[in-house]
């Protein structure tokens, strides 16, 4: 036997023992956009980024002289919003929550939003200070989301913003009906008055959550402390 084979002075050959073939627990390093990838295919993403594609075909289907593509308009925003329930159950049902996701899914959201609104706009079914109050509050709100995260604040969503959201949608949906119906008890339902109304009553609540996000985040700004300088001895502070 070769000095290379002896034992160790135990009695052990080396690499006789016990566990003596298996693979050892090594790792290896890919590349981070492969991981990132693989991130996007997952099933939730999927189901977001077809949401996106979702947007244009709606669009499309706006038309103030044929009913049926109004419903049809609205039954897609409506399959939409319900997608955006089912990604979000599956990716934390099936521990596929992603950072894409967690960038994707809102983005969708308010692409969704914003872009019917400024569609309806443009068609003269929504006035324009609503689009500038609601577009306004998104815009303010993703800014000052930014800046609680960069300071390592988290602050859930209250439950104004929830409801504004609910009315949002369906009035959304309603005015992408936009023509009346004869309704069971008799009398019409005026989907385009009724989809308005629902509309200011979610721009009320989206300035009453934008100023209790406002204050949730100055009240755990507040609690936060930080480390300052002191330049003299009287203990004043830089």
């Amino acid at each position: 036997m070769s000095g290379a084979e002896t034992d160790d002075g135990s009695g052990r050959v080396p690499g006789s023992g016990r566990g003596a073939g298996r693979k050892s627990g090594r790792t290896r390093r890919r590349p981070r956009l492969e991981g990132f990838k693989r991130e996007i295919l997952n099933l939730p993403n999927m189901i977001t980024i077809g949401r996106i594609l979702m947007i244009p075909p709606i669009l499309m289907l706006v038309d103030k002289t044929d009913p049926f593509k109004g419903v049809l308009a609205m039954a897609l925003f409506l399959i939409a919003g319900g997608l955006d329930v089912l990604d979000g159950w599956l990716a934390r049902r099936r521990g596929l929550v992603t950072f894409f996701g967690k960038f994707a899914d809102p983005l969708a959201d308010k692409i969704m939003v914003m872009a019917l609104l400024v569609y309806l706009c443009a068609e003269g079914r929504v006035p324009p200070w609503l689009i500038a109050v609601l577009l306004g509050r998104e815009f303010y709100i993703s800014g000052l989301r930014t800046i609680a995260i960069n300071e390592g604040i988290e602050i859930t969503a209250g439950a104004g913003g929830k409801a504004k959201t609910s009315f949002q949608v369906i009035g959304i949906a309603c005015v992408l009906i936009y023509f009346p119906y004869r309704a069971p008890w008799g009398g019409w339902l005026r989907f385009h008055d009724i989809g308005l109304l629902l509309l200011y009553v979610s721009a009320v609540l989206s300035v009453w959550s934008a100023f209790t996000y406002t204050k949730g985040f100055i009240d755990a700004l507040a609690n936060q402390t930080e480390e300052v300088s002191v330049d003299d001895d009287d203990g004043n502070i830089s």
